[in-house]
């Protein structure tokens, strides 16, 4: 295991990352925090100097959702991230060590790192009956929550469940399930909704952290603005063909094989706030509405009850074309520049009526 506090840029050096690899993964973590270029310049220097920070992963009611898709980023790659990029300490998944040993790792990182490690929670935490309805170690995830959280410099809750209880949640949530903002009040929290979280989000909301010694600016959810600042809609790329009206009427149709608009068909796209038209997924290469599927909204707060059933369409949607076709759309622009056209001829007639007579002018001496 690499020293905790050995910088960033000897570990890249250690582990044989050139300069030209470096610089291209802050380009893209610039690009994701949507900050102008001039800024990879900085982000970089901050990076070379900054001690690397540790890190805990912890697990709950979950479905390991969010470490498969941390683990199956390539910008940064996951190797880049335990090795380069972080101190990474305990993770029940990938962690080599066990039972008795794996939880003294996590002691000792609480003890001796208290208030400068950051924590990342994946999961619900189960409130009902006193949390027995988690528990890891013969302690309850309750437990471990407040202690782990409430000693970090900075908790991120990956993913819906972590965030505001997501699936485990959902009506009639039996277990008394919660994000960890509820079951932790004064751990210093930022909210990676989705199902699961982007790892490039996930990667940029440290490399913030590391350059400027903050969490990102953030929503009214405490989540990051640059990652949930923008309507699906207005950034999807079939958005031009809602605005004159062609629509995917049923599964299968000429409109779905030609990439028509999904919203009868349930997105919620038009309601929805995250990145995932521009930062993507899987190495950028695409989104579930470029590959033909509506969003589901798995950003928005409490999506499993108030985004279902998910192929309903949203009842109202401000805008132009999302109730009529596109020949529709064609004669109604006709008829009103047709429309247009008789009452600027109607206007004009008026206009003459009432205009005065001119007054005769005085004649020309010759």
């Amino acid at each position: 295991m690499l020293p905790s506090n050995q910088t960033l840029s000897g570990a890249l050096q250690q582990k044989g990352v050139n300069r030209r690899r470096f610089v291209k993964f802050c380009t893209a973590m610039v690009a994701t925090l949507a900050l102008p270029p001039r800024y990879v310049a900085q982000v970089a220097a901050a990076l070379e100097k900054a001690r690397k920070p540790v890190l805990v992963w912890l697990q709950f009611q979950d479905c390991a959702g969010n470490s498969e898709s941390i683990l199956r980023s390539s910008h940064p790659s996951v190797l880049e991230v335990v090795l380069d990029l972080l101190s990474w300490e305990y993770h029940e998944l990938v962690m080599a060590g066990a039972g008795h040993q794996a939880e003294a790792a996590l002691e000792r990182v609480v003890r001796e790192e208290k208030g400068k490690f950051i924590a990342v929670v994946e999961g619900a935490i189960p409130l009902a009956d006193g949390g027995v309805y988690c528990t890891i170690g013969g302690r309850t995830a309750w437990d471990i929550a407040r202690h782990v959280c409430g000693s970090a410099a900075a908790t991120i809750a990956a993913g819906d469940c972590a965030w505001d209880g997501g699936l485990v949640r959902a009506n009639p949530n039996p277990t008394g399930a919660v994000g960890i903002e509820e079951a932790v009040p004064g751990a210093k929290v930022i909210n990676l909704g989705g199902c699961p979280q982007n790892p490039a989000n996930t990667a940029a909301v440290l490399v913030h952290y590391l350059t400027f010694g903050e969490l990102p600016a953030m929503d009214q959810f405490n989540r990051p603005l640059f990652a949930y600042g923008r309507i699906i809609h207005d950034q999807c790329e079939r958005r031009a063909n809602y605005d004159a009206g062609r629509f995917v009427q049923e599964w299968g149709d000429e409109g779905h094989r030609k990439g028509w608009c999904l919203y009868k068909m349930g997105c919620k796209g038009p309601q929805a706030t995250f990145n995932c038209p521009s930062v993507r997924w899987n190495d950028g290469t695409s989104w579930p509405v470029k590959a033909g599927h509506g969003c589901l909204g798995c950003a928005s707060h409490r999506f499993w009850d108030t985004r279902s059933p998910f192929y309903d369409r949203l009842p109202t949607v401000p805008g132009f074309g999302a109730d009529v076709t596109a020949g529709e759309i064609g004669l109604g622009v006709t008829a009103a520049v047709a429309g247009a056209t008789v009452i600027h001829g109607i206007a004009s007639a008026v206009r003459d009526r009432m205009r005065p007579p001119a007054s005769p002018e005085p004649p020309t001496k010759a």
